[in-house]
């Protein structure tokens, strides 16, 4: 994804984009259900859309991430983010 397609998102897309992207139990398959976007387009959006040093510790921290990947996961693992992560209070 070039920095053309990001202006295909809107601000709010984008922003939601990067923060499933940063969440560990966020799968890439998630971001694709939702976004249209395979891994790799999730990580050049990621590197046109943040700055160096937090792309670099974002790919740090993604790379090998058994949760990222859906085909790495527990079986156990039945949804896509804490049970608290959306409650409202």
């Amino acid at each position: 994804m070039t920095k053309s397609h990001l202006k295909t998102l809107s601000v709010p897309d984008l922003s939601r984009l990067i923060e499933m992207a940063w969440e560990d139990r966020t799968p890439f398959d998630a971001i694709e259900k939702i976004f249209g976007l395979s891994e790799s387009q999730v990580i050049a959006t990621m590197r046109n859309a943040l700055k160096r040093n937090s792309f670099e510790l974002w790919r740090k921290r993604v790379t090998g991430r058994v949760t990222k990947h859906t085909a790495l996961r527990s079986k156990a693992v039945v949804r896509a983010y804490c049970a608290t992560q959306y409650k409202h209070k």
